[in-house]
């Protein structure tokens, strides 16, 4: 099969990338090396390049940057680029998320694919906002263009269906793969002991606040209490950071128990993994993450959300432990309980070890995709 995805997130050396740049490189390589071409078209702001990837052929397509016609020129950019790679390498699969088919010109035998991570719908419901009508309208015409859908989480697709019709297309649910080459176990000796790691976005919707917020009930029990941050700062159309504003609201001493470290790339989060005691990950809104999977196959103590996806990515004290991420409370008395049980902490984080390859092994995730792209070729 000729696999072509569609996005603007493709990992590049020196940027930093987020989940689904991760997600990207593991499944395109993985796809290359089960005997499948892959394609990749990424949007830039640059001059048009193509680059390989270790066998995946990614091509910078130029974007343009206009006020209130931008979508027009990059969908004919994008229509363009699909054209002249069908004719040299025809595609089979077409994969984008929620609004990469929008106003895409459908070529005839090829099929497309939807893979939710997330869109405009799923996240307004999760942040208690209203839906933007021109985002809401894109999103609902890709889905009508779409032959079949994928969803990283069963949370994901049920609470998108709530907005848009699937119009009884098939669709499957396949977790995102992890790079278990990367993320892998690491003795317990090299814990710091007391040391927290997060590692997101600093944004309300992750739950940075209310784990600083933890911080000084915590220490009541454990002085010693620390939490490193690691993830780029988020700041609004006015400019303003998240970040400062949430230094200026938390307390003198609560602001001694936190560092803040700024963004790391990918590649330098097992070193950071293997020294934290617990890692904690509060998100209120998300469609799987794959922090949470990272750390987990680590053998660490990972604090993920009981909201959305979690229970689908953690048994409750069997491989982790999740929290209402609206209660700072809720959080300070996990990491309290945890910090009181070493021998607990660590047979959990053995069995966390042991359900993310389970889970999450990009070999078994990789075989799910390929059986479901033949499924709606077939």
């Amino acid at each position: 099969m000729h696999i072509c995805f569609l996005s603007n997130e493709y990992p590049q050396e020196g940027h930093h990338h987020g989940g689904i740049g991760s997600f990207l490189k593991v499944i395109c390589r993985g796809l290359v090396n089960s005997g499948h071409e892959v394609t990749v078209i990424n949007g830039t702001n640059a001059k048009r390049r193509i680059c390989d990837d270790q066998g995946v052929k990614v091509i910078y397509t130029p974007f343009r940057y206009v006020s209130g016609i931008s979508w027009w020129f990059n969908f004919q950019a994008v229509n363009k680029e699909l054209k002249n790679l069908h004719r040299i390498q025809p595609i089979d699969i077409v994969e984008g998320s929620e609004m990469s088919f929008s106003f895409l010109k459908k070529i005839k035998g090829v099929k497309y694919i939807i893979r939710l991570h997330g869109g405009h719908h799923f996240f307004a419901e999760g942040e208690n906002r209203g839906i933007q009508p021109w985002k809401g309208f894109q999103e609902k015409r890709s889905f009508k263009k779409a032959d079949a859908f994928i969803g990283v989480s069963e949370y994901v697709v049920s609470h998108t269906e709530k907005y848009i019709s699937f119009r009884n297309k098939p669709k499957e649910v396949i977790f995102n793969p992890i790079n278990t080459a990367l993320f892998k176990e690491a003795d317990l000796d090299l814990i710091k002991p007391s040391q927290l790691v997060f590692v997101g976005t600093l944004i309300e919707k992750k739950g940075i606040r209310q784990l600083c917020e933890a911080l000084p009930i915590v220490a009541k029990l454990f002085p010693n209490i620390h939490l490193h941050a690691y993830g780029r700062d988020w700041k609004d159309k006015e400019g303003h950071s998240y970040l400062e504003n949430l230094k200026k609201n938390l307390e003198t001493e609560t602001l001694r128990k936190v560092t803040f470290h700024g963004p790391v790339s990918h590649e330098e989060l097992p070193e950071i993994y293997k020294q934290c005691n617990i890692c904690v990950f509060p998100s209120h809104s998300e469609t799987l993450g794959l922090v949470a999977p990272e750390a987990m196959a680590m053998q660490r103590a990972v604090i993920f959300t009981k909201l959305g996806p979690g229970p689908e990515v953690i048994q409750n004290g069997v491989d982790g432990w999740l929290v209402d991420p609206r209660s700072s409370n809720d959080i300070a008395k996990t990491i309290i309980d945890i910090l009181a049980h070493p021998i607990k902490m660590g047979n959990v984080a053995t069995q966390a070890a042991a359900s993310a390859k389970l889970k999450f092994a990009p070999e078994n995730i990789i075989d799910k995709n390929i059986n479901f792209y033949q499924k709606i070729l077939a």
